[in-house]
């Protein structure tokens, strides 16, 4: 935008000043030659009355030198010849004395003026001026450049001025995009100082508001999430009694620790929801906000969130592999014994092969065998589950939230969001059982600091 504003003030400051340098340097040449003209009328006008009143040839001489050092006065006597060097044309000299008409006219090397004086006896003179052409041009070569240098100077200085002025507008407005940038990628604080022409300063002041705006509206969900999610403790509670009633029986334990279970799943929601927008979930600044590919969380140095996947999804599939023998399926466990660290919170892959996994048990009769396995490559972790189910006839719909029929559509969305989160991908296959085969890769995240390595390795022995 600066170099059209320049470009817009070259051309129209270039444009303005031609029009005027063109007509005004042709008006200059031509002063220049009529007053050369002028002064040769003038000089020969000068000597016609000494002319007048003597033919003597020195005497004309003498005064021709006195009006004309440069020998260009030439008279003419008739009868009597040339008195110095004539550069004027036989038929031009030759119409002057018998026409008796003053003649100026162009002729090689220069400009002639020839002016008859009648002398006694109706005889007619004729006195010659000649002007050599470096006296028609004398001057006009340093008056155009006088003028180029003041049109060059008007020039730079407009364009200068539009550049100085194009700087404040593109300031401005590289702020304002730097501000929309830094909201997009999850800087609630992101604001922007108004400044610049009225409109750029209108338009940041708009975005204020409507990063003010966002913040309060964001907050207010997070509450609602939160206030709902803590209503779920009144059922939980009526749950806690009932387990304490059947205490004894062979299903109080499982049924009291499905309620421990949900309860912590809960709380965990509540506290998701009531953590501070600039450190949201899945390793994002906000919900939805994508990382690029290879750049999760924790990337930078090891400073996010880290979770090793193989931990927890063998921790979660032992939780539903109590759920699949009451029904009857068969669960494979594959997990490498190489370090899966991601750029997540362990909570947020829990939630992935909760999610994942559940599916199987929704969406499968029971007595459906299922398989979960996690797999280690040089650049990424691969978290797989799959079923011996009916299979998924429409796998990039599945992806799509709330767009599968007969479900909500929010696991695949979850395992989505989590592996964008890590600049990973979601892939929906048919499988080696013949159902469904779900595959999550996640980036691995940058090694992590020796301090933090070491609790994980204690973490590992306890």
């Amino acid at each position: 935008m600066r170099r059209s504003l320049a470009g817009v003030a070259l051309a129209v400051t270039s444009m303005v000043a031609l029009s005027f340098l063109i007509p005004l340097a042709a008006l200059v040449m031509s002063l220049v030659k009529e007053q050369g003209v002028t002064a040769a009328q003038q000089r020969g006008a000068a000597l016609a009355p000494v002319l007048a009143l003597t033919t003597d040839p020195d005497a004309l001489r003498e005064s021709a030198a006195g009006l004309d050092a440069a020998d260009h006065l030439v008279v003419h006597l008739p009868g009597a010849g040339s008195l110095g060097r004539s550069k004027a044309p036989g038929a031009l000299l030759e119409r002057a004395q018998r026409g008796r008409e003053s003649i100026s006219q162009e002729v090689p090397g220069g400009w002639v003026c020839l002016q008859p004086v009648v002398l006694p006896g109706d005889k007619v003179a004729v006195i010659e001026n000649f002007v050599p052409e470096e006296e028609l041009t004398r001057g006009v070569a340093q008056s155009w450049a006088v003028m180029c240098f003041l049109a060059v100077g008007l020039i730079a200085g407009s364009v200068l001025v539009a550049d100085r002025l194009g700087a404040k507008v593109v300031r401005s407005s590289k702020r304002l995009a730097q501000a929309s940038r830094a909201l997009g990628l999850g800087d609630l604080d992101a604001r922007v100082e108004p400044m610049g022409p009225r409109e750029l300063r209108d338009a940041g002041v708009a975005f204020n508001a409507m990063a003010q705006r966002m913040n309060e509206l964001l907050a207010v969900e997070r509450e609602l999430v939160a206030d709902l999610s803590h209503r779920l403790r009144t059922p939980l509670t009526a749950l806690h009694l009932a387990s304490e009633r059947m205490a004894g029986t062979p299903e109080s334990a499982r049924v009291e620790a499905a309620v421990c279970e949900l309860e912590t799943e809960l709380q965990a929601i509540i506290a998701a929801a009531r953590t501070p927008l600039a450190v949201g979930p899945m390793g994002q600044g906000l919900l939805g906000t994508e990382r690029p590919p290879g750049g999760g969380a924790g990337a930078a140095g090891g400073g996010g969130p880290r979770s090793e996947v193989a931990e927890v999804v063998r921790r979660r599939t032992a939780f539903w592999a109590v759920l699949g023998e009451q029904q009857d399926r068969s669960c494979c466990l594959d997990i490498t014994q190489e370090p899966t660290a991601v750029g997540l919170s362990d909570d947020d892959v829990a939630a992935v092969v909760d999610a994942l996994i559940g599916n199987v048990f929704r969406h499968t009769p029971e007595g459906t065998a299922f398989a979960v396995g996690v797999v280690r490559t040089a650049q990424a972790v691969e978290l797989v589950v799959e079923d011996g189910g009916p299979g998924i006839p429409e796998p990039d719909r599945a992806l799509s939230r709330g767009s599968s029929t007969g479900s909500t559509g929010l696991g695949l969305d979850i395992a989505r969001r989590a592996a964008t989160a890590t600049g990973g991908t979601v892939r929906v296959t048919r499988g080696p059982l013949g159902g469904a085969r779900i595959a999550v890769t996640f980036a691995l995240a940058a090694p992590a600091p020796s301090g933090h390595r070491a609790r994980l390795a204690r973490r590992r022995k306890r």
